[in-house]
């Protein structure tokens, strides 16, 4: 079995909040399955599912972004389970909205969430699909900064919802590639600019 979560904020405050896009994505896989995050269990609201032919664990930590760890950390021992066996959907600021990136490792880049698992599980060396919530680049290429924390914990305009909208499939069929062909696969096809289809490559460096 393998173990998906999706990090956000409780609270019908946040739910469409870019902090939240890790629980928009277990939700939407869960919808997709035909499931619904009701059991409470490891701190967290969970649903069994079956994705990709395979058993999974969804789960939305109960705690705040910050206290992440301690329901990952939870459901971990409760299944018997190691980080091996762990996916983590969420929000990263450093990535235009509209673009995904999976990977096997990284620092928390900011993230108190990424923070909080790394920490209770000692290492980062865990899988984990990034999804955009960033200023998309103006036309001349040029970067916006989106305004931090404000932002984060502020409602998304409907436009920016649409686009999410269409991430949450893409975040579905990321993490079903990653169960079915193994992660190598799922990085060559889902880690490239939306605009670059031909660039299976792409990964912009971590600051």
């Amino acid at each position: 079995m393998k173990l998906i979560v999706g990090l956000g904020n409780p609270g019908i405050e946040y739910q469409f909040t870019p902090h939240n896009a890790g629980f928009l994505a277990v939700d939407r896989i869960a919808e997709d399955c035909g499931v619904m995050l009701t059991n409470r269990r490891g701190k967290a609201l969970t649903a069994r599912a079956t994705l990709a032919g395979q058993d999974v664990l969804l789960a939305k930590p109960e705690t705040f972004m910050n206290l992440s760890g301690l329901s990952v950390a939870a459901l971990i021992q409760e299944l018997e389970m190691s980080s091996e066996d762990v996916i983590v959907l969420y929000d990263e600021l450093a990535l235009p909205l509209g673009t995904i990136r999976i990977r096997e490792r990284g620092s928390a880049n900011g993230h108190n969430g990424v923070k909080s698992i790394s920490g209770v599980l000692g290492t980062e060396e865990w899988l984990r699909v990034r999804i955009g919530v960033g200023k998309p680049a103006l036309a001349d290429g040029r970067e916006i900064k989106a305004g931090g924390r404000d932002y984060l914990l502020a409602p998304m305009r409907k436009q920016e919802l649409a686009v999410l909208d269409e991430v949450l499939d893409r975040v579905k069929d990321a993490v079903e590639v990653v169960l079915t062909d193994g992660v190598g696969a799922a990085m060559n096809r889902f880690n490239r600019r939306p605009d670059d289809p031909a660039n299976g490559t792409d990964e912009p460096k971590e600051k």
